[in-house]
């Protein structure tokens, strides 16, 4: 990827191939600092562990959720709350409280009925409502990985990052993450969210459909000059 993006004639100032100030850049190697944060979230009481699979979600019932607007992409099934200390016995609640933080998933404790909002700088004003567009969401899985949530939200808060560009398929992410900036006492950066490239059936480019690539043209022997042009109209 980063030779492709080389090619095409992007550079950077910093990065895995290059280094920093913010060193490491690979997510991978970032592990001990998610973990720290992560602790941070514990000792302030914020998550829970949580016993439930995907297919537990998944399978329960739950209200339907208002139209949301077409850019937005549709909401993850809510999570129905089961392992909420509030919804367990006394001596269940007692118990998972002494549970080790590790080989858990962990899920933040969503408010229930608040308005989040934010300026987007494609899309503008947006807005969603904790407990009908989003639920309680994993921060740290049993298989002692940080979620992206929690990941993205902590590389970009220590980077250092002012604005984050990335597509509109993540603007949802985005109200998840301004929880998590807003538990750590940090600072939100922008966002931008750029609408997606798709194909003629409408069907985003992506490597699951085997969608043209930047590899695949090179080998086709374009230059970094007409693919640069052929975007650009």
């Amino acid at each position: 990827m980063l030779e492709d993006l080389k090619w095409l004639g992007l550079n950077w100032r910093e990065g895995p191939n290059i280094g920093g100030p913010y060193a490491p850049y690979n997510q991978s190697d970032r592990k001990n600092i998610h973990r720290a944060y992560f602790h941070q979230l514990h000792a302030a009481g914020l998550i829970y562990p949580c016993s439930c699979s995907r297919k537990d979600v998944s399978t329960a019932i739950s209200a339907p959720h208002e139209a949301l607007p077409a850019h937005l992409p549709p909401p993850e099934p809510p999570y129905p709350g089961t392992c909420r200390p509030i919804n367990l016995p006394p001596e269940e609640r007692a118990r998972r409280a002494t549970l080790p933080r590790e080989n858990h998933n962990w899920r933040l404790h969503v408010p229930e009925g608040e308005t989040l909002s934010f300026s987007d700088g494609y899309f503008g004003e947006q807005h969603a409502v904790t407990g009908r567009d989003l639920s309680d969401f994993l921060v740290w899985r049993k298989d002692d990985q940080p979620s992206y949530q929690l990941a993205c939200t902590i590389d970009d808060a220590t980077m250092q990052i002012t604005e984050v560009v990335r597509g509109a398929d993540l603007l949802l992410s985005t109200f998840r993450q301004l929880l998590l900036y807003r538990a750590l006492r940090w600072t939100a950066p922008a966002f931008y969210h750029c609408p997606l490239m798709l194909n003629k059936f409408g069907i985003r480019l992506a490597k699951r459909y085997d969608s043209l690539s930047i590899r695949t043209m090179r080998s086709q022997g374009l230059t970094p000059e007409q693919v640069r042009a052929a975007w650009d109209q």
